[in-house]
């Protein structure tokens, strides 16, 4: 495989952790994975918007910066392959959607201040799903906080994303989870690892099967 550091994401139910944990497994790489759970203002978001939005994005944008600057820390960040389940940039997209103009300036000259400290991965795998599945995905892994999630917030995570990959030179490889199945189809599996095989220049690519 050509690439050392690859970072996987996508929407809220998309299928990140798992794709990122089959392929940490698979070549025996550094997981890196998103500590949503250790965030006490998720919660709080979900039923408060408004309220909680600022330093729930604050305190995501932290503790992503500390995981990522302690890989960026190992002495032998490349002698093996690091996946990751999410991109640092996630966290100025999340804030442009959740909070208002004020707070967003302030978070983004925090964000700049940041970003260039961080190694920044080679590969993004994107996982692209319609707002059926992702609701789908978000009823089974049952979350209490999430199941009041709206569509419209989906679509404009979405939205966030297709924006960012297209007008940033990011070598991405972009999957369409509604003809795959990694867990239950071995071919599938097999295919994204053949394409991780390829090299790929900056730009959107697309899984073939």
């Amino acid at each position: 495989m050509h690439y050392k550091f690859i970072t996987i994401e996508g929407n809220i139910g998309a299928g990140k952790t798992t794709l990122a944990n089959m392929l940490a497994k698979h070549f025996s790489a550094k997981l890196i994975l998103e500590e949503f759970a250790d965030n006490p203002f998720l919660p709080l978001f979900y039923e408060r918007p408004q309220q909680y939005a600022f330093p729930l994005e604050l305190f995501f944008m932290a503790e992503r910066y500390k995981q990522l600057k302690d890989m960026l820390q190992t002495k032998d960040l490349f002698s093996d392959v690091v996946i990751s389940d999410y991109l640092f940039i996630k966290s100025l997209l999340f804030a442009k959607i959740n909070l208002p103009e004020e707070e967003y300036s302030l978070y983004q000259k925090l964000f700049d201040i940041i970003n260039p400290q961080l190694v920044q991965p080679e590969l993004l795998i994107f996982l692209n799903a319609p707002v059926t599945r992702l609701q789908e995905n978000i009823r089974h892994r049952n979350r209490s906080y999430e199941q009041q999630i709206p569509d419209e917030y989906l679509l404009n995570v979405h939205d966030m994303y297709m924006q960012y990959i297209k007008q940033h030179p990011v070598r991405t490889l972009v999957i369409d989870t509604t003809k795959v199945d990694f867990l239950r189809q071995p071919e599938d599996f097999k295919s994204l690892l053949a394409a991780l095989d390829k090299e790929y220049e900056p730009g959107m690519h697309y899984l073939k099967l």
